[in-house]
């Protein structure tokens, strides 16, 4: 056997060049694949990315490690399948024909035409494809680009149909609220990723309301950082193991946690009675929100293994449409499922005095109306 000499300088790129083209030549890829048919299966389908948009050096960590499990199962003898694909669908795609005609939200989608935007999206999709499938053979990603998958062919959505459809027929599915991200601008849910593209460190008001007991002169303190989801409210969370002290503070009796009394009240306070939260529980209070009609049990007093002796009050404001633990909790507990913001993140008209408005837009007038109310113990700035 003939040993070749090389260079100790050895030139890398030039390296990788050259074995790409090896592999293109005596196709080992698919040979690869083929050579092991009929032994076990690994098969392996991309989570697509979209080619609408320049593949970024956090893809090229995604693909080697997409690329490193199919290999894995490969050298071990498997049958590995490979299948490439491509994400035709979501907000990537819309935001960036928006953009081009400058255009924004669902109405003016409509006015520009729906058949005409999606036609437009489709052409904006496959932009930067060639982009794309030069990074994957650059960084010698095995995958199967020649037949991908792709979200907008009729294959694959009937395909997608067909799913849903089997588990219908087998009792699988349940029609039910789930609480996401939304964008009242898209008029649309956001995903994770589509989320963290929007995420900022900011400082809002936050607020310490007065929930009046129905059977008591006596005010349950509860804080919030999002006083638009006041409106919402349907219950009040307690640790029923957390202690809890009845307060004199003014001329109000006021009830919280004792681990945050010093805190929230400073030292302005005297102690009336000691408490368990479980001895709260099932205590009804006057509803904030007067005119917002519910058709099950509300505004009572529940136990929840969230509740923070750390901060806040130690008594969770709970809107079970606008948030996921509150939902859980609404759900365990039976309590209304029903919203008082409308697709374009307004106040339905049930919401008195600020009917119509955009929810953040209406948060410093809300407060106004709490002080007025008397229901505002005191507010702060917080950053969230």
């Amino acid at each position: 056997m003939a040993f070749k000499q090389v260079s100790s300088q050895v030139d890398f790129p030039a390296l990788e060049e050259e074995t790409l083209k090896y592999w293109e030549k005596h196709q080992t890829f698919k040979k690869s694949v083929a050579n092991r048919k009929g032994k076990k299966s690994f098969v392996f389908y991309e989570g697509p990315p979209t080619a609408n948009g320049k593949p970024g050096i956090h893809h090229m960590m995604a693909r080697s490690f997409k690329d490193l499990y199919p290999r894995y199962h490969t050298m071990k003898g498997e049958y590995c399948v490979r299948k490439g694909g491509w994400d035709c669908h979501g907000l990537p795609v819309e935001i960036e024909v928006e953009k081009k005609y400058k255009i924004s939200g669902k109405k003016q989608i409509e006015q520009f035409g729906v058949e005409k935007f999606n036609e437009e999206c489709r052409k904006s999709v496959w932009e930067y494809i060639t982009d794309w499938t030069n990074l994957t053979k650059r960084i010698g990603y095995w995958i199967d680009l020649d037949d991908p998958y792709a979200t907008l062919d009729n294959k694959y959505v009937e395909t997608c149909w067909w799913l849903l459809r089997q588990l219908w027929d087998k009792q699988l599915l349940e029609k039910d609220y789930k609480v996401t991200p939304y964008c009242p601008r898209c008029g649309t849910p956001l995903s994770s990723h589509e989320l963290s593209l929007g995420y900022q460190d900011i400082k809002e008001e936050s607020v310490y309301v007065k929930f009046k007991l129905a059977d008591e002169d006596a005010y349950l303190v509860a804080w919030t950082t999002t006083p638009w989801t006041l409106p919402g409210n349907v219950a009040l969370a307690v640790d029923p193991n957390l202690e809890y002290i009845k307060v004199k503070h003014g001329n109000d009796y006021l009830i919280l946690a004792k681990s945050r009394a010093e805190a929230v009240l400073g030292k302005d306070y005297s102690v009336e009675k000691e408490m368990k939260g479980k001895d709260l529980l099932g205590r009804k209070y006057a509803q904030l929100f007067n005119g917002i009609k519910y058709d099950k049990k509300s505004h009572i007093v529940v136990p929840a293994d969230f509740v923070s002796k750390e901060d806040g009050t130690g008594i969770v404001h709970t809107a079970v449409m606008y948030g996921v633990e509150d939902f859980e909790l609404g759900k365990r507990e039976g309590l209304p499922t029903k919203h008082v913001v409308d697709a374009e993140g307004k106040f339905t008209n049930e919401v008195k005095g600020f009917a119509g408005m955009f929810v953040k837009d209406a948060e410093k007038e809300i407060i106004v109306w709490l002080v007025k109310k008397g229901a505002l113990l005191k507010s702060e700035l917080v950053e969230h």
